[in-house]
């Protein structure tokens, strides 16, 4: 293994850049709560960079990459061993220390569960959160971890293609999130009592920061500073853009205004949807991505409405469905000729295999997170004290004062 100063580098600043992209998805949902329950919010979101970084450094990591089984790796890495000198089975031939890989890997294993927080919005006690945000890790993520992104794990070795994370990410969280509302049920007064946004500055803040630190997640995920790297950082740029033009076209057609919200969502869309294409692609593939993941999760979002499942924030019309959106346009747009990684779709003579294969990844995700993720809540609902639910007037006062006895903004007496 010969270590390179400049990969070495940038993977260095790719792991920050996505430890940051949890703060930022903190202030983006933030925003889109009522102010009663921002607190509530932010501390689950910044509550993942505490408990997922030591169960990932204590065994999940291991989990994910050890070991040369199909299904879940081993304990060869447990607390961190060997990790100074030992490249993970089947990546001997990166040019960064393994410890960074495992790093960097962290980052991605921290905001995937942050992202289901958007959904469970406004009724999840924290207790019940600490519970699920463990068992998710070590039970969910930890596993499709493996089979996606471990060379010996059966998706990997069947062909199926994720850059940076549409499946083992945004499909992951996005179903998780789906069984998690189903067995939490809805907010009280959902869906005939309004919940605007409290802040739509925050929620663009929010969407800054993850449009910057998304450069780290895609871009960073060649593992080195190379073509591959830039070709990533301008698709992740160029699906943004689309998709927020894409969104707000639909938008200002079906309501006639453009929205503040709806730039951010329709930003975010795009960026979900070129997560698992980012190096794969190139020319204008990722601005069809983008534009259309922007349009498909426009209409998406409204299918709670239609079907009765409360995910407060979208996390299922914009994760979910742009994660599919994104691993499936890959079967059509992957061009191996021009970057010489990846398969060709099959607009670029592929044929219909790596379509096959995507259609694959993508239905195994949905099926075992959603089964071990409604699992697990149904498990904690029954044997957790209190349930996973906040009581009635829990609710009612607000999950700030409720839960963690603090308030997020203190209004001046006049």
């Amino acid at each position: 293994m010969k270590i390179n100063a400049g990969d070495t580098a940038w993977l260095l600043a790719s792991a920050a850049l996505v430890m940051f992209m949890t703060p930022g998805l903190s202030l983006f949902y933030g925003g889109m709560v009522r102010s009663k329950n921002v607190l509530a919010m932010l501390m689950q979101n910044f509550f993942s960079l505490g408990l997922v970084s030591v169960v990932w450094a204590a065994f999940a990591y291991s989990l994910a990459f050890g070991g040369t089984s199909k299904w879940i790796g081993n304990f060869d890495f447990a607390g961190l061993r060997d990790l100074l000198t030992t490249a993970p089975p089947g990546l001997e031939a990166l040019t960064v220390p393994p410890l960074l890989f495992m790093a960097y890997q962290m980052m991605f294993a921290i905001i995937t569960p942050a992202l289901i927080t958007g959904a469970i919005a406004d009724r999840m006690r924290f207790q019940a959160w600490v519970w699920f945000l463990g068992l998710w890790i070590v039970l969910v993520y930890a596993p499709i971890a493996h089979w996606v992104f471990a060379p010996s794990g059966w998706l990997f070795d069947r062909g199926a293609l994720d850059f940076a994370g549409g499946t083992v990410v945004h499909i992951n969280a996005g179903i998780g999130a789906l069984a998690a509302v189903l067995v939490l049920g809805k907010r009280r007064g959902w869906p005939g009592t309004p919940m605007p946004p409290h802040s739509l500055p925050l929620t663009l803040i929010g969407t800054g920061i993850l449009w910057f630190g998304w450069f780290g997640f895609n871009a960073g995920s060649a593992l080195a500073g190379n073509g591959v790297a830039a070709q990533a950082f301008v698709n992740t740029h160029l699906a943004a853009a689309a998709g927020m033009l894409g969104w707000l076209a639909l938008e200002r057609w079906r309501g006639s205004h453009a929205t503040t919200l709806g730039a951010a969502s329709g930003a975010v869309a795009g960026l979900v949807a070129i997560t698992p294409c980012a190096g794969f692609v190139s020319g204008m593939a990722p601005i069809i991505i983008g534009f259309v993941a922007g349009a498909v999760c426009f209409f998406a979002v409204s299918m709670k409405f239609r079907f009765g499942y409360d995910d407060s924030l979208d996390v299922v019309g914009v994760h979910l469905v742009g994660g599919v959106v994104g691993s499936l346009l890959l079967g059509l747009l992957a061009d191996k000729t021009s970057l010489g990684i990846g398969a060709d779709g099959l607009l670029f003579g592929g044929g219909w295999s790596l379509m096959a294969d995507q259609a694959v990844a993508v239905v195994a995700t949905l099926a075992y997170s959603f089964g071990v993720t409604y699992t697990i809540c149904v498990v904690l609902k029954k044997v957790l004290p209190g349930g996973l639910r906040a009581t009635e007037e829990d609710e009612h006062v607000g999950l700030d004062l409720a839960q963690h006895s603090e308030v997020g903004y203190a209004m001046a007496e006049h």
